[in-house]
């Protein structure tokens, strides 16, 4: 095996669920750069196309399409379209998320109900759906799940100038993406003896400039690198995952968190 041509994505097709987000931009541009026949869908078409014509500009295979994760004929039909298009699937990379139930601790079930619905019952049933695509082109398969740290350990008071802050957050993002770990785990048993391969990436906080300065100071001094996560960090690691230099790695939950998990 050529180690460097095992990470090449060249004629793999993969969807990315979001794409023009913080973490999106970079997994999409990462896989196309790879060489994948890029999808990216999420309801903010217009959003995902502007990037997708900016890709495209540099010669990149990149389309946007439409979908709503809360919508189950929604899924249908975008994987039966990118089968349609393409005739087969290759990669599946589970990164968007709605934060409806991170307002506050005090929300209705309904409230609740909406999260668990875009961010846990759509994940069920689109790893299904493209994993039965995968399973009929019999090419067998890579799904990342994009956790989070937060997956992983509760909220750090010490990250927050306020002292109250924790005490406003909601339970819901925590609670969806500590159960993502264990659905990596389930659905990485379920789906190798197909050669589908499933994994999980936890990346850390991600620096955006509306940050108050004493939670970069503090969460910075968490890290052993000393900083928030950027906007190409992500990047090896999914073409890693997604790829034949994986081919022996599943079930595996790893954090992109400049050691902020391990302190």
């Amino acid at each position: 095996m050529d180690v460097l041509k095992s990470f090449s994505l060249q004629g793999k097709v993969a969807l990315v669920t979001g794409g023009a987000g913080l973490y999106g931009r970079q997994i999409v541009e990462a896989l196309a750069e790879a060489g994948a026949i890029t999808f990216m869908a999420s309801r903010n078409l217009a959003k995902l196309e502007e990037y997708a014509v900016e890709l495209r500009e540099r010669k990149l295979d990149v389309t946007a399409l439409e979908l709503d994760l809360a919508k189950q004929d929604s899924i249908d039909e975008l994987v039966n379209e990118i089968v349609k298009r393409t005739g087969r699937f290759d990669i599946l990379i589970n990164n968007a998320v709605n934060r409806c139930g991170c307002r506050s601790w005090d929300l209705t079930m309904d409230d609740f109900d909406e999260s668990f619905r875009m961010n846990a019952s759509s994940l069920f049933y689109l790893t299904r759906k493209v994993s039965n695509a995968m399973r009929t082109a019999g090419n067998g398969g890579s799904i990342v799940n994009i956790d989070s740290y937060m997956g992983l350990l509760g909220p750090n008071p010490s990250n927050y100038p306020d002292p109250e802050a924790i005490y406003k957050m909601s339970p819901a993002y925590f609670y969806e993406k500590g159960g993502m770990v264990n659905f990596t785990r389930f659905a990485a048993s379920v789906l190798g003896r197909d050669q589908i391969r499933v994994n999980a990436i936890c990346p850390g906080g991600f620096y955006t400039p509306d940050m108050s300065e004493g939670f970069i100071k503090n969460y910075n001094s968490n890290t052993m690198l000393g900083r928030l996560a950027n906007d190409t960090d992500l990047k090896g690691v999914i073409v890693f995952l997604a790829s034949e230099a994986s081919a022996y790695l599943t079930a595996t939950v790893i954090p992109v968190d400049g050691g902020y998990v391990a302190k």
